[in-house]
Protein backbone atom coordinates (compact mmCIF):
# COMPACT_ATOMS: atom_id res chain seq x y z
CA UNK A 1 0.00 0.00 0.00
CA UNK A 2 2.86 2.21 0.61
CA UNK A 3 3.94 1.82 -2.94
CA UNK A 4 0.46 2.56 -4.24
CA UNK A 5 0.29 5.69 -2.13
CA UNK A 6 3.63 6.80 -3.43
CA UNK A 7 2.58 6.07 -7.03
CA UNK A 8 -0.70 7.93 -6.50
CA UNK A 9 1.26 10.84 -5.00
CA UNK A 10 3.58 10.86 -8.03
CA UNK A 11 0.64 10.71 -10.44
CA UNK A 12 -1.16 13.45 -8.53
CA UNK A 13 1.91 15.67 -8.46
CA UNK A 14 2.45 15.15 -12.20
CA UNK A 15 -1.18 15.76 -13.07
CA UNK A 16 -1.95 18.62 -10.74
CA UNK A 17 1.37 20.23 -9.85
CA UNK A 18 2.75 22.04 -12.91
CA UNK A 19 5.32 24.15 -11.09
CA UNK A 20 8.41 22.23 -12.17
CA UNK A 21 7.32 22.33 -15.84
CA UNK A 22 6.42 26.00 -15.72
CA UNK A 23 9.69 26.86 -13.97
CA UNK A 24 11.60 24.99 -16.66
CA UNK A 25 9.76 26.90 -19.40
CA UNK A 26 10.45 30.19 -17.64
CA UNK A 27 14.15 29.38 -17.34
CA UNK A 28 14.22 28.46 -21.06
CA UNK A 29 12.44 31.69 -22.05
CA UNK A 30 14.73 33.87 -19.93
CA UNK A 31 17.83 32.13 -21.30
CA UNK A 32 16.51 32.47 -24.88
CA UNK A 33 15.69 36.16 -24.39
CA UNK A 34 18.97 37.03 -22.70
CA UNK A 35 21.17 35.14 -25.11
CA UNK A 36 19.53 35.65 -28.49
CA UNK A 37 17.05 38.47 -28.27
CA UNK A 38 18.70 40.45 -25.52
CA UNK A 39 21.60 41.57 -27.67
CA UNK A 40 19.35 42.34 -30.63
CA UNK A 41 16.98 44.39 -28.46
CA UNK A 42 19.94 46.15 -26.85
CA UNK A 43 21.34 47.03 -30.29
CA UNK A 44 17.94 48.28 -31.43
CA UNK A 45 17.60 50.44 -28.32
CA UNK A 46 21.13 51.83 -28.79
CA UNK A 47 20.39 52.62 -32.44
CA UNK A 48 17.16 54.35 -31.45
CA UNK A 49 18.98 56.31 -28.76
CA UNK A 50 21.68 57.40 -31.25
CA UNK A 51 19.02 58.39 -33.77
CA UNK A 52 17.18 60.48 -31.15
CA UNK A 53 20.41 62.16 -30.02
CA UNK A 54 21.23 62.97 -33.67
CA UNK A 55 17.76 64.39 -34.22
CA UNK A 56 18.02 66.51 -31.07
CA UNK A 57 21.49 67.77 -31.94
CA UNK A 58 21.20 68.35 -35.69
CA UNK A 59 17.80 67.83 -37.28
CA UNK A 60 15.63 69.73 -34.82
CA UNK A 61 17.85 72.86 -34.76
CA UNK A 62 18.00 72.89 -38.59
CA UNK A 63 14.25 72.47 -38.83
CA UNK A 64 13.70 75.17 -36.21
CA UNK A 65 16.00 77.58 -38.05
CA UNK A 66 14.34 76.87 -41.41
CA UNK A 67 10.91 77.24 -39.81
CA UNK A 68 11.84 80.60 -38.25
CA UNK A 69 13.25 81.85 -41.56
CA UNK A 70 10.18 80.78 -43.50
CA UNK A 71 7.83 82.14 -40.83
CA UNK A 72 9.66 85.47 -40.97
CA UNK A 73 9.31 85.53 -44.76
CA UNK A 74 5.62 84.59 -44.49
CA UNK A 75 5.08 87.25 -41.83
CA UNK A 76 6.75 89.86 -44.05
CA UNK A 77 4.52 88.90 -46.98
CA UNK A 78 1.46 88.91 -44.73
CA UNK A 79 2.28 92.40 -43.46
CA UNK A 80 2.75 93.62 -47.05
CA UNK A 81 -0.58 92.08 -48.07
CA UNK A 82 -2.25 93.64 -45.03
CA UNK A 83 -0.80 97.06 -45.92
CA UNK A 84 -2.03 96.72 -49.50
CA UNK A 85 -5.48 95.69 -48.29
CA UNK A 86 -5.61 98.74 -46.02
CA UNK A 87 -4.64 101.02 -48.91
CA UNK A 88 -7.32 99.47 -51.11
CA UNK A 89 -9.84 99.89 -48.31
CA UNK A 90 -8.89 103.58 -47.91
CA UNK A 91 -9.23 104.14 -51.66
CA UNK A 92 -12.65 102.53 -51.62
CA UNK A 93 -13.67 104.72 -48.70
CA UNK A 94 -12.41 107.82 -50.51
CA UNK A 95 -14.26 106.80 -53.65
CA UNK A 96 -17.40 106.15 -51.63
CA UNK A 97 -17.07 109.53 -49.93
CA UNK A 98 -16.45 111.12 -53.31
CA UNK A 99 -19.60 109.55 -54.72
CA UNK A 100 -21.50 110.61 -51.61
CA UNK A 101 -20.08 114.13 -51.97
CA UNK A 102 -21.00 114.14 -55.65
CA UNK A 103 -24.50 112.95 -54.81
CA UNK A 104 -24.82 115.68 -52.17
CA UNK A 105 -23.57 118.27 -54.66
CA UNK A 106 -26.09 117.10 -57.23
CA UNK A 107 -28.87 117.23 -54.64
CA UNK A 108 -27.83 120.74 -53.54
CA UNK A 109 -27.64 121.83 -57.18
CA UNK A 110 -31.16 120.51 -57.82
CA UNK A 111 -32.38 122.23 -54.64
CA UNK A 112 -30.69 125.49 -55.73
CA UNK A 113 -32.30 125.27 -59.18
CA UNK A 114 -35.71 124.65 -57.59
CA UNK A 115 -35.11 127.60 -55.24
CA UNK A 116 -34.11 129.84 -58.14
CA UNK A 117 -37.22 128.83 -60.14
CA UNK A 118 -39.36 129.59 -57.12
CA UNK A 119 -37.65 132.96 -56.69
CA UNK A 120 -38.15 133.71 -60.39
CA UNK A 121 -41.86 132.91 -60.10
CA UNK A 122 -42.10 135.09 -56.98
CA UNK A 123 -40.13 137.90 -58.69
CA UNK A 124 -42.45 137.76 -61.68
CA UNK A 125 -45.45 137.87 -59.35
CA UNK A 126 -43.95 140.85 -57.48
CA UNK A 127 -43.02 142.58 -60.76
CA UNK A 128 -46.55 142.02 -62.05
CA UNK A 129 -48.06 143.34 -58.83
CA UNK A 130 -45.66 146.30 -58.94
CA UNK A 131 -46.60 147.01 -62.53
CA UNK A 132 -50.28 146.92 -61.58
CA UNK A 133 -49.61 149.18 -58.59
CA UNK A 134 -47.62 151.59 -60.80
CA UNK A 135 -50.46 151.50 -63.31
CA UNK A 136 -53.05 152.22 -60.61
CA UNK A 137 -50.92 155.00 -59.17
CA UNK A 138 -50.35 156.47 -62.63
CA UNK A 139 -54.06 156.45 -63.37
CA UNK A 140 -54.75 157.81 -59.91
CA UNK A 141 -52.21 160.65 -60.34
CA UNK A 142 -53.36 161.34 -63.88
CA UNK A 143 -56.91 161.51 -62.57
CA UNK A 144 -55.74 163.81 -59.82
CA UNK A 145 -53.87 165.91 -62.40
CA UNK A 146 -57.06 166.18 -64.50
CA UNK A 147 -59.01 167.17 -61.45
CA UNK A 148 -56.31 169.66 -60.58
CA UNK A 149 -56.42 171.19 -64.06
CA UNK A 150 -60.14 171.66 -63.65
CA UNK A 151 -59.56 173.75 -60.57
CA UNK A 152 -56.55 175.60 -61.98
CA UNK A 153 -58.35 178.68 -63.30
CA UNK A 154 -59.24 179.74 -59.83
Amino acid sequence: MDKITKDIGDIQSRLLDHRPVVQGEIRFFVREFEEKRGLREKRLLENLNNMIIGANDQTIPKCTEAMQHRLFAALTRLEAANHMAQRIHLREQEAEQSTKLHACQERRKAEWEAFMKEQTVKKEAVDEEHAKAVGRLSTHYSDMKKDLTKFAPF
